[in-house]
């Protein structure tokens, strides 16, 4: 598989999954730290929990990539078929807006964190790792956003809608 084929394809499963694999890990060896050995420690639970987020963000990226958000259709399905590509191309770009201003303001937000110099509690890495989740995560929406669009057009024409002759 190439590399552009994997990124492509692939690139937000594989962050997923490991970064599933390693926060499981962190909170198993959380608790059997707590059990065992009477000690709890904070790094693992604050670890786990920006592994969390980073995850939200990144699926959310993939659940473009596979057309799984939740979106309401009702309006689109009761237009004629003619109709009903343009208005999914609007919602993409509608969307589209709505993550590349996330994007923006996000970069704003971590940019701001950077400068303070603000760390985490337990860990004390810097807060603006955590959040870059947040930019990163619209960026890569973006993206899957323009693909979507792209498919939209190369999408084969639908079959004209019945008239109420040929029922």
């Amino acid at each position: 598989m190439s590399v552009k084929k994997l990124l492509d394809e692939r690139l937000e499963e594989v962050i997923i999954v490991i970064s599933l694999a390693v926060m499981v890990l962190l909170i198993f060896y959380q608790i059997v730290s707590r059990s065992l050995l009477g000690n709890s420690l904070s790094w693992t639970e604050e670890t786990a929990r920006y592994i969390h987020i980073w995850q939200i963000w990144i699926s959310a990226s993939f659940a473009v990539r596979m057309r799984r958000h939740i979106k309401v259709e009702m309006f689109k399905d009761m237009l004629p078929r003619s109709m009903q590509k343009g208005v999914e191309l609007l919602s993409l770009l509608l969307w589209f807006f709505l993550a590349v201003v996330l994007a923006y303001v996000g970069t704003q937000v971590v940019y701001n964190m950077y400068l303070s110099g603000q760390t985490s509690p337990a860990m004390r890495i810097p807060m603006w790792i955590g959040y870059s989740a947040v930019p990163v995560g619209g960026v890569l929406m973006s993206i899957r956003l323009i693909q979507q669009m792209v498919w939209v057009f190369k999408a084969p024409p639908e079959p004209p809608e019945p008239t109420r002759g040929d029922l």
